[in-house]
């Protein structure tokens, strides 16, 4: 929830350019360089998906390609606003009303 709001403010189809000609999208940020196609950049598309895919509203796109991130090098710290943000930080009131006992 964490790296959702500071990434996108849970904004499911926010598009960030970036200086190297990439771009990151959806609600996770994703980055179109490495883990998904924009067919405008060159892309290594590890999570083998369309970078449109992963602003759908049912968020599974999104959802499998961030759980793909998660488990390469790096995890979470692959995002730079994780780092800066939620990183080391309590995370429970993240989770205040959910339900998950």
């Amino acid at each position: 929830m964490c790296l959702a709001f500071v990434e996108s403010n849970f904004n499911i189809s926010k598009v960030h350019e970036n200086a190297d000609g990439s771009s990151d999208y959806g609600i996770f940020q994703i980055n179109s360089h490495y883990w998904c196609n924009d067919y405008r950049s060159h892309s290594e598309n590890f999570c083998h998906v369309d970078c449109q895919d992963i602003m759908h509203p049912n968020l599974l796109s999104a959802i499998t390609c961030a759980k793909k991130i998660v488990s390469a090098p790096g995890g979470m710290k692959n995002w730079v606003e994780w780092k800066l943000h939620c990183s080391g930080r309590p995370l429970n009131h993240w989770l205040t009303g959910c339900n998950l006992g």
